[in-house]
C-alpha cells in the first residue's frame, strides 16, 4: 500500500502546483524574496544563493515537489535538511536599509523572515495560475493557503505565527508592500535585469526570453516593479494579458495531461 502524504490529490496545493504554467511566477517570487534587505542578507548573500540562483530554485521546486507529491517520510527528510541549514544562517546587515540599521542581527528561521519567504512563493504561485490557468474562488484561494501554513509548518514556520485567513494573508502582503521595508540596491537593481531578461536557456529558447521577462515585470505589485526600475505602460500591459487571456482559454484547456502536469504530479 502506497505511503500517504501530507496532500492528497483533493487538496488545493496539488491541484495548484501541478500545472506547468505556475512556474511562470518563479522569477516573481525571486524578485519579492530580494526586495527584502533582510532576506536578501540572509537568504541569497549569505549563502551565495546569487551566484547560483536558478540552482537554487532548482533545489527548492525538488523540496516542494516532495512535500506536495511524496510521502510523508519523503516531505520530513527534505525539510529536516532545510531547516538544520536554516539554523546555521545566521548574522548582521553590514549596511543600513530603510529603517533596518547597520548591525541589524537577523536568522534564516526568524518567523517574520521565514514568513516573508513562504508569503512570496505563495502570492506568485496564485497570480501565475490565476492569470494563465483560472481565477480560484475566495474558498479556493483560503484552502490553498491553509495547505502552505502546514508547508510553513514543516520548514518551521509555526502557524501562530502566519495568517489564519487568506483574508489576513492579503492584509499582510498589502501592509509589506506599503510599510517601506522593501528597498532595493543599485547592484540588486542591474543583477535583477540579468535574472529576468537574461535567464540561461538553450538557444532554441531564447526568442522567448524577451516575453518571458515581460510576464514577470507584468506579474509584479505595482510596487515592486517602480524599486527594481522596470519600464512598464499600459500598452505593454494589454500585450501580455491578451496573450495571457488566449492561454488560459484556449492553450491550457487543450494540453494533456503529460504537457500541462509536472511530472510526478499524475503519479502522486
Amino acid at each position: 500500500m502506497a505511503q500517504a502524504g501530507y496532500f492528497t490529490d483533493d487538496s488545493m496545493l496539488r491541484r495548484v502546483q501541478r500545472e506547468r504554467a505556475v512556474a511562470l511566477g518563479t522569477q516573481r517570487t525571486l524578485l519579492m524574496q530580494a526586495a527584502h534587505p533582510v532576506a536578501l542578507a540572509g537568504f541569497f548573500n549569505a549563502t551565495a544563493a546569487l551566484d547560483d540562483i536558478y540552482g537554487r530554485l532548482e533545489r527548492t521546486a525538488m523540496v516542494l515537489h516532495a512535500i506536495g507529491f511524496g510521502t510523508r517520510e519523503q516531505a520530513d527528510r527534505a525539510t529536516r535538511r532545510v531547516r538544520a541549514m536554516h539554523r546555521r544562517v545566521r548574522g548582521t546587515l553590514a549596511e543600513p536599509a530603510g529603517r533596518f540599521p547597520a548591525g541589524t542581527a537577523w536568522a534564516a528561521d526568524d518567523p517574520p523572515l521565514l514568513l516573508w519567504i513562504l508569503a512570496t512563493l505563495v502570492d506568485s504561485n496564485l497570480a501565475a495560475y490565476e492569470r494563465y490557468v483560472r481565477p480560484l474562488s475566495r474558498d479556493e484561494r483560503d484552502a490553498y493557503w491553509q495547505d502552505f501554513r502546514v508547508v510553513g509548518d514543516l520548514f518551521g514556520l509555526d502557524p501562530a505565527n502566519a495568517p489564519g485567513t487568506i483574508e489576513a494573508f492579503d492584509d499582510y502582503m498589502t501592509g509589506m508592500l506599503a510599510s517601506g521595508d522593501l528597498r532595493i540596491s543599485q547592484a540588486m537593481r542591474e543583477r535583477a535585469l540579468e535574472i529576468v531578461m537574461r535567464p540561461p536557456l538553450p538557444p532554441a529558447l531564447l526568442p522567448l526570453r524577451e516575453m518571458m521577462g515581460q510576464i514577470t515585470i507584468s506579474l509584479l505589485p505595482a510596487e515592486v516593479r517602480r524599486l527594481y526600475g522596470f519600464a512598464w505602460d499600459p500598452v505593454r500591459e494589454a500585450a501580455v494579458r491578451s496573450g495571457a487571456e488566449y492561454v488560459k482559454r484556449v492553450v491550457v484547456p487543450l494540453l494533456p495531461q503529460r504537457v500541462r502536469y509536472v511530472p510526478g504530479s499524475r503519479a502522486a
